[in-house]
Order: structure tokens, then sequence, then C-alpha cells
């Protein structure tokens, strides 16, 4: 019994000395929160007033695993993220008992099915589209769904590997974002747009400015298939991006063409895009440089001023348009942005999708502008609501990014992401396993696409880019519910592809303003 005697006595010793040193540091932190004069609350409250931060620090971790219900998270809630979860890990998705949904939501969308809905004999995959018919080298673009810009820097390298290799499997493009073509990019052989931010990150000269040789050097890998330049994103439009010098080693800097030891800045606008007429000509030079189509993303605060475009184009003729318009909405996201500008500035994609479809119909340009949609959509029900409105594919970049592992820790911007995918430290990078994660964002993509084709079906047509806006209502503010052509009817074409007013007074001022010197 001697040595039980002698582990008590250790045991003793141990506790006496941690209280000791317990009370040593609670009367040391008494000491400094009572002089400090920077937070009242320690000064009046000395050490349990630090316990305020604490909480509130760690309360939006408690708040998502046990007191916020499936649909109240924000910005997306547990329903979505376990949606997303399981599709990627191709479970099945079916639930019992009944919609947690409160369909009496203002803004829910509710899909109208068919009386007869076509068989399982007349079911089709959507086709796929071209896009760029004027170029050297268009794209026929196979997928519905793709890969949203992130950039190589903001998100880790094998969060990349993964994506490029998963939408490889899924038939998907990718989108580099604007931080330059990285060699995981082209890693998985998949297809890839290459997005141009202001400040030109992998195309520029050493003054900062787009140079010719490094869009050639980029357009010859046959990966990618398209070039995006970027005015603004819905998180944060009217500024610019930072990347911080913590962020940037050799190798991000050799990608981006930028010094390390500085942050990277993106200036909130192209410098020699002054107007319209300058961003034509600077889609122009880029789609004869590098052969492959060549379209716009931006955030839209109104539709006003994106007549001066369209009336442009007209004056040029329709082989100077865009070949592509991305919209992205004000709810978009980013790694960091200020309050005010993710909280309050650029439409909604609900308005603003709606807003630039019928401005591109009503300059008789369906066919030569495809229209992609950008913004907070990671569900069959998103995407199939987007379609509906007129969009010609979807973007996502925060659902691959779930279906990469992400759980919403809200880190982004201080590289500590637990999850291995917007940090550049190795061991929390070691948790991203490539050859297991670019299964789960091929099986989500594929999900997606399979369920916004159920969704097509059911409202009884072949294909999702056969949906239109009567095929979906939307609850209004009393909890009674609307058809949306109803509320924003579509433009209608005649055979030549000019629009047709139908005596719709709003859609006849527009075309005389399209016609406004």
């Amino acid at each position: 019994m001697g040595w039980a005697y002698y582990a008590l006595q250790v045991m003793a010793g141990a506790f006496a000395l941690f209280l000791g040193v317990l009370f040593l540091v609670v009367l040391l932190l008494f000491a400094i929160d009572r002089t400090q004069t920077g937070d009242a609350i320690r000064r009046n409250y000395p050490v349990i007033g630090r316990f305020r931060g604490l909480f509130t620090t760690l309360g939006e971790f408690f708040r998502q695993y046990f007191f916020a219900m499936d649909r109240e998270e924000m910005p997306f809630n547990r329903a979505q993220r376990n949606w997303v979860y399981n599709a990627a890990e191709a479970k099945g998705n079916t639930v019992a008992f009944g919609s947690t949904r409160n369909l009496n939501i203002p803004g829910t969308p509710i899909f109208m099915n068919a009386v007869f809905p076509p068989l399982d004999d007349q079911y089709a995959s959507t086709e796929p589209m071209v896009v760029g018919p004027y170029c050297r080298e268009p794209y026929m673009a196979p997928s519905i769904f793709n890969i949203s810009g992130m950039s190589y820097g903001a998100i880790s390298k094998p969060a990349v590997r993964a994506l490029s290799r998963g939408a490889r499997r899924a038939g998907i493009w990718l989108n580099t974002g604007e931080g330059g073509l990285a060699p995981y990019h082209l890693e998985g052989g998949c297809d890839i747009v290459f997005q141009i931010g202001t400040a030109k990150f992998g195309v520029r000269d050493a003054a900062g400015n787009l140079s010719d040789d490094k869009l050639r050097e980029v357009a010859r890998h046959p990966e990618v298939r398209m070039f995006e330049i970027k005015l603004s994103q819905g998180a944060k439009p009217g500024k610019g991006g930072i990347l911080p010098a913590a962020k940037i080693d050799e190798e991000v800097a050799r990608i981006r063409g930028v010094p390390m030891g500085l942050d990277a800045i993106s200036p909130n606008r192209h410098r020699e895009v002054d107007d319209f007429s300058d961003l034509l000509d600077l889609i122009a030079r880029i789609r004869e440089v590098t052969g492959k189509p060549v379209g716009i993303k931006s955030c839209i605060g109104s539709a006003d001023p994106w007549f001066d475009l369209f009336r442009e184009i007209r004056k040029r003729g329709e082989e100077s348009a865009p070949d592509f318009i991305t919209i992205d909405g004000g709810e978009g996201g980013t790694g960091a942005a200020p309050m005010p500008l993710i909280d309050l500035v650029g439409l909604p994609l609900r308005e603003a999708l709606i807003r630039m479809v019928d401005l591109r119909d009503l300059a008789g340009l369906r066919d030569r502008i495809r229209i992609i949609a950008s913004g907070k959509l990671v569900a069959p029900g998103d995407v199939a609501w987007a379609i509906c409105l007129g969009a010609d594919f979807v973007t996502s970049a925060r659902g691959f990014m779930f279906s990469l592992g992400c759980i919403q820790a809200l880190k982004c911007n201080r590289n500590t992401c637990p999850t291995g995918i917007t940090t550049h430290q190795p061991q929390l990078q070691k948790g991203l396993v490539v050859k297991e994660k670019d299964k789960r964002v091929a099986a989500y993509a594929k999900s997606v696409i399979g369920e916004v084709e159920t969704i097509a079906h059911s409202v009884g047509v072949a294909e999702p880019r056969e949906m239109r806006r009567r095929h979906v209502r939307v609850v209004l503010d009393d909890g009674s519910s609307v058809q949306v052509n109803e509320l924003h009817p579509s433009v209608k074409l005649d055979s030549q592809g000019r629009a047709m007013t139908g005596g719709n007074a709003q859609f006849e001022a527009a075309l005389k303003r399209f016609d406004e010197p």
C-alpha cells in the first residue's frame, strides 16, 4: 500500500500547486483588468468580465450545434449544409414526415408540378450549349451547374486540386477566380474558365497592365475554355480585393506576378475601362488574342446603366457582345469584405437576374449572350429557380466548399480554416485528402444536376432549360403565391429573334431607350 500512499501525496501536492498557480494567475488578471482603460466591463468586473468576450467568440459555434433550428442559421442553415454533405457522400437525400421548410415566407419559390408529366422514357438530360459562336474556338459547355471563382491563394493547394479533379469527374467547368492559373487547376484535366480580375493576376506585366503575351500563354492550355472579366462581385461591389501577405508564398507570388512580403491588392475597377465602349474594346482585344469566348462578371445595383452596354452592342453589331454575362447577387460570398458592403450593397440575385435577362432579350441577343447566375445557389431548388428566371448556367462556390468539408467556421480570412480549405498552414491542410474529396465534389455536382432534372420533369418539361417563369410561383407578403411570369413577364421573340412587347408598356419603354442617342 506504500505506493498508493505515495501516489496520493504526489496528486495532493500537484493539486495544491495547481491551485496556487491558478490563484496567482487570477490575481495577475485582476490587477491587469482593474488598471487597464480600454474595456469598461473588464475594469468594473475584473476577471469575470473576460468571459463575455469568450462566450461571444464561442457563441457562433454553440448556436450551430445546440440552439439554432435547422432552417434558422445564416448565411447557410443546417438543412442546406446537410443536404450538400449527403449529396457529396452519394447518400440518399430523402426525408420523412414532411418538409421542415416554412412555405409562407415571402419570396419562397414553389414549383408548379404538371398534371401529366413526361413518362420515364420521355425524359432527357441537359443538352450542351455553345458559348462564343464568333470565336475561333467556341466552347460547347456540357453542364448547367459549375464551380464559381475561388482563387488559388484564397483557397489552399489541396482544395484546388480536389476541385479540379472533381470537376473532371463530373464533367463541369472550374473558374480559377482572379488569382491566376495554378498547376493545380490543370491537374485534373477539367474545363477551366480563367478569370481576369482588376489586378490582372496571372496575365499582367511588371507594371500591372494586361499582357497579350501572358494571355496567349494561358490560352495555349487546351483546358482553358473561356475568359471572364470580373467587374465586381456580390459580396463587395465597388471595392477591390486583398490577399494578405501572410498567404503569399513564393509559388503564389509567381503565379499572380506580385512581390512577396506585401498584400496583393486589386483595384476597385479596371483602370483602362471608363465606360461600356472601353469594356467592349477590352473584350474584343482578349477574344482576338486568345481566340476563345470572353464574358464579364458583375454585381448590379440598377438596370439603368446597362442600357448603355446594349445600346453600344446594337451600334457595333452582335459580334462585339460579350459571349456571356455572369450576374452575381448581392448575397454572394467572399473570403473577406467590409460588413456594410456584404449586407447593404448590390441587388439580390432574384432581382438582378431578371433585369439582365430581360435587357438581353429585349436587345434581341438571347442566342448570342449566355447568362450565368451566381450567388448563394447551392441546392437543386436554387439552381432550378435561376434557370426558370432565364439563366443558361449556374455557378456555385460555397456549395462546392461544403462538398470539400467546409463547416461554416467563418474563418476564411484568418488563415486558420479548420478544414484546410482556406488556409496555407500545412498542419491544417492535412485534413483535406484530395483523393477522397474529389469524389465528394463530383458526387455533389451530379446530385444537383440530377435533382434539377427531376424538378424539370415534375413541372412537365423534358430537360431543365425548357423551364420558364410560368413553371414557378413565388410567395407574397400575405402568404399567397403568384406565378413569376405574372410579376415579371418574359420577353417574347419573333422568328428573327427580335423582341415583341405584346403591349407591355415597360418593355416598350425599354426598347425606346435602346435607340436613344
